[in-house]
């Protein structure tokens, strides 16, 4: 079940009526990511290419939910086929979460089973830092489920980054999933400062609250519901960078096994139709980070 469950296209990856253009791409995972990593840039990727982002793409790119959204801004900047590099001026200005979505797309039709994963990647930082990231879950026939950044698609803009490992087989500990990192803070000692967004010195979105948070983005992602990553929603409301009540601690404590390790398809859709503080409801709030706080009522 988990795997013909991911190898299907959500609402939030379906290409609709811009399937089209997937004609012809490769179907190896490696050169789908390349694909996706070739039509993008990230919103803190101008200064490695020598671009300054247009305002209005900077704040508003990001903000789509879907797919086909993004192919439409895609193709509306350059027509050219998927497989076609485009110049910095042309891409979409995105997030990892837009890449991953693309990828997954991707490879949902290519038949390859695969999900989003929200997590912190220490591969961006000196320091070791665990900083908020969404990578590529994807199904090999030989080894099983392997991450994947498709963020790190390009050897121009990796060699920027400390990495010395295969973009297509991201080591799991230099990529923990939510649950991992909240098992790490919680089970084994780990430092709640070294997650999150940024370090505690630059803002409140770091720690168990955020951790928390992340654990709610994997489990809907695990459940094809890929929103935004400043969607928020039921048990996750709260002041950022406060405490969480006992209770909240709780739920995390019970959630985070079931997002962890070797994940059941089965367990996680179980608690995500049961958890009415984690299922994704029909409006969320989203806290754009240049555009504000919105309700969004999710299609």
């Amino acid at each position: 079940m988990s795997l013909s469950f991911h190898a299907g296209q959500s609402t939030f990856t379906d290409p609709g009526d811009l399937v089209r253009l997937y004609d012809g791409l490769p179907r190896d995972p490696a050169r789908l990511a390349r694909v996706a990593r070739d039509l993008m840039i990230h919103r803190l990727e101008g200064g490695l290419f020598g671009h300054t982002h247009p305002t209005d793409r900077l704040h508003n790119d990001a903000e789509s939910r879907y797919l086909d959204d993004i192919l439409r801004i895609v193709v509306d900047r350059n027509d050219a086929p998927l497989t076609v590099r485009r110049e910095p001026g042309d891409r979409f200005v995105g997030t990892c979460r837009d890449f991953t979505l693309l990828h997954v797309s991707l490879l949902r039709h290519a038949g390859v089973p695969a999900r989003l994963r929200s997590g912190f990647a220490d591969y961006f930082s000196p320091t070791g830092f665990h900083g908020d990231h969404v990578v590529t879950e994807y199904w090999d026939e030989e080894r099983g489920w392997l991450l994947a950044d498709a963020q790190l698609a390009d050897p121009e803009i990796t060699a920027h980054w400390p990495v010395d490992f295969d973009p297509m087989d991201v080591p799991r500990s230099r990529f923990l999933v939510a649950g991992e990192a909240w098992r790490a803070i919680r089970e084994e000692g780990a430092d709640q400062e070294t997650f999150g967004l940024h370090p505690p010195a630059e803002g409140p979105f770091f720690g168990e609250r955020f951790v928390a948070g992340n654990i709610r983005l994997d489990l809907a992602a695990l459940n094809k519901v890929e929103t935004l990553l400043w969607d928020v929603w039921g048990a996750d409301e709260g002041e950022p960078g406060t405490p969480l009540p006992p209770r909240a601690r709780e739920l995390y404590d019970r959630v985070a096994p079931v997002v962890s390790g070797q994940v059941s398809v089965e367990a996680v859709r179980k608690v995500f139709a049961q958890e009415d503080g984690l299922r994704t409801p029909a409006t969320v709030t989203c806290y754009a980070p240049f555009n504000g706080p919105s309700l969004v009522t999710l299609r």
